[in-house]
């Protein structure tokens, strides 16, 4: 028989796995109930525990009442055994969160980048100030995941272009990792939104749906067999530049030297920040952003519904052409326009892309309860990076 040493060696790492992705997913547990759960015998499960306590990742946490013998150990994950660091960075404002590796946030800061349009820069200044207040050292993160507006280049990890940030160019990806002496994962804004709404919100465990997020800009994220679809380039998403009827199409959007594309036509033209504060104001609901202006008109009642009905029908030739194509059943609206419509916005939507549409997708508020969804979505993608890295060989 051909003897294959390395068998063993990965049968312990499976069990490993298998034990400590059940004890963060669940919490405490005893020797008994891993094995149960894992199908891992009494035995198997004591000598998987043991390594995991050798490697300083688990520890007993107290006992639990059983039958007639004595008390058994109750095992946790060690929260301090790993942290993360999750980023969102904006032309104004960089928010920066250090989480342990139970996804507990225990720092949370902003950024004023104050002029600074270096990204290794204010990256490094934003992540210290964070690790400061956490109390954790910048060696002890095991996942970095930064949040950006623009294309993410799937291949280089670098930000292809960003309207918001032209300083983040070809060449940074590699300059933070270097910086920062550890791997970093850069992803757009959105996607991360995604993440944390399949994780907390209203798309919780499905693995098909699309979030349209409709704020300062607009974008998708599209969901599919549980992963993100990026596309080959990382443009999957850009709804901005489709085409609709009644708006100039998109021109001279190619990224030259020195410029960027143009913002000017598509579906961006129509459902944008600035042009729903202005279609709000025709309308007279004139406030201090857009999502201010929507939140007016819902709380307008009768007289707040023309102005619904037409930010609907302009987000719903979005969706229609979406649905037609991709068919995922549920689509999230979010960022501050979709937030602030609530159930009068969404429901506006449905019906509207159901008359032009022969898919009739379920259209539903985000509820990620968390006030910066980017931020936490950063998180959680950094903490799916950590947990694989606890277990490398």
């Amino acid at each position: 028989m051909e003897r294959r040493p390395g068998v063993p060696r990965l049968l312990r790492e499976i069990n490993d796995r298998a034990a400590l992705d059940l004890l963060l997913a669940t919490g405490p547990m005893t020797r008994g109930q891993i094995g149960d759960l894992t199908g891992l015998s009494k035995v198997t499960a004591s000598q998987t525990l043991a390594r995991l306590e050798e490697r300083g990742l688990v520890e007993v946490v107290g006992t639990q009442a059983g039958g007639r013998g004595p008390n058994a150990a109750l095992y946790s994950v060690i929260a301090s055994s790993a942290y993360v660091a999750g980023l969102e960075v904006g032309p104004e404002l960089i928010s920066a969160a250090i989480a342990d590796i139970h996804g507990h946030t225990v720092a949370e800061v902003t950024v004023d980048p104050n002029g600074d349009t270096d990204p290794v820069s204010v990256v490094h200044g934003a992540i210290v100030k964070a690790c400061r207040s956490a109390k954790v050292s910048i060696g002890r993160l095991r996942g970095v995941v930064i949040g950006t507006p623009g294309v993410v280049d799937p291949r280089s990890g670098d930000v292809r272009f960003s309207f918001d940030l032209p300083g983040w160019h070809e060449g940074i990806h590699e300059a933070l990792a270097g910086d920062l002496r550890r791997e970093v994962t850069i992803e757009n804004d959105v996607n991360l939104a995604a993440i944390a709404e399949r994780a907390d919100g209203a798309a919780q465990g499905l693995d098909d749906f699309v979030l349209l997020w409709a704020s300062r800009g607009l974008g998708l994220a599209v969901m599919l067999g549980g992963k993100l679809h990026r596309g080959r380039s990382g443009s999957a998403g850009e709804i901005g530049y489709l085409p609709v009827p009644g708006v100039p199409l998109p021109e001279d959007i190619r990224t030259l030297p020195g410029r960027l594309p143009s913002l000017a036509g598509g579906l961006a033209a129509l459902v944008s920040a600035e042009a729903v504060a202005e279609l709000a104001q025709g309308h007279g609901f004139a406030a201090g952003s857009a999502g201010e202006c929507v939140k007016v008109a819902v709380a307008a009642g009768a007289a707040g519904e023309p102005l619904l009905d037409e930010i609907a029908h302009r987000l719903a030739l979005g969706v229609a052409a979406v649905c037609v194509i991709l068919d995922p059943g549920l689509v999230v609206l979010a960022g501050e326009v979709g937030h602030a419509g609530g159930t009068a916005l969404t429901s506006r939507v449905e019906e509207a892309v159901a008359r032009i549409c022969p898919v009739r997708p379920q259209v539903v508020t985000t509820t990620v309860t968390d006030r910066n969804p980017v931020l936490r979505g950063a998180v959680l993608a950094a903490l799916d990076q950590a947990r694989e890295e606890l277990l490398a060989p």
